[in-house]
């Protein structure tokens, strides 16, 4: 059973997701916040697999609630998702930097809603390549280059190489492909790179990519 906290401060959009996930046999609905700070203490007290976390709310906002979540040792198989209005807006960088695994858009079709919550109590990001793909896209755009720091020392030559093709929007297999290894090899290699970096998932090895140095953005034109 997936248990999933609701966090938007809006009463009918809680209601409309608490009635879609609640039809699910695999998925229960163990409680709402309608702010941040009401989040995060849920969070503590519940602990869900999954935080449905709207991103503008009282209180607390959704990204320093998701920080907040995601720093604390206790929350470690907490996922969150931000709830967003646009897919590329601000509060998607935002929300992957302070640790969320992933986004989805409010009015996305119920079977992506609940594929989303699916994907993410299972341990991956909620971003297909070609999501991770536009994402870096902007991302490059909005942020300089980043000296290298000690963190890269944990991870080897071959470490690098992998996380470097995972923030260039690459899948295991076209990272297979690319890297002439099995697409098990490539997915051992992403999964002992995201071990050594605590990484919780695929987006915060994009993040780490290019806030350690590893990838540097080029400027766009």
């Amino acid at each position: 059973m997936i248990r999933v906290l609701l966090a938007d401060d809006q009463p009918l959009i809680r209601m409309g997701l608490r009635a879609l996930l609640g039809s699910e046999p695999d998925i229960e609905v163990v409680g709402e916040a309608a702010d941040g700070g009401e989040a995060v203490e849920m969070a503590a007290d519940l602990l869900p697999d999954v935080v449905m976390m709207d991103v503008r709310m009282p209180v607390l906002d959704g990204i320093e609630a998701t920080r907040r979540i995601v720093g604390d040792p206790r929350l470690a198989t907490v996922r969150v998702v931000i709830l967003t209005m646009f897919e590329l807006d601000e509060y998607v960088f935002q929300g992957l930097r302070a640790g969320a695994s992933g986004f989805l858009v409010k009015d996305s079709d119920p079977a992506q809603l609940l594929q989303a919550v699916r994907v993410v109590a299972a341990g991956d990001a909620l971003l297909s390549p070609g999501v991770t793909r536009r994402l870096i896209a902007e991302y490059a755009g909005r942020v300089v280059d980043a000296p290298a720091t000690p963190e890269l020392d944990v991870l080897t030559e071959r470490e690098r190489e992998v996380v470097a093709l995972v923030a260039a929007g690459l899948s295991n297999q076209e990272i297979a492909e690319r890297m002439v290894v099995s697409p098990a090899t490539a997915k051992t290699h992403v999964s002992r790179a995201m071990t050594k970096l605590s990484a919780r998932d695929r987006a915060q090895l994009v993040v780490f990519a290019f806030d350690s140095g590893l990838v540097h953005p080029c400027p766009r034109p």
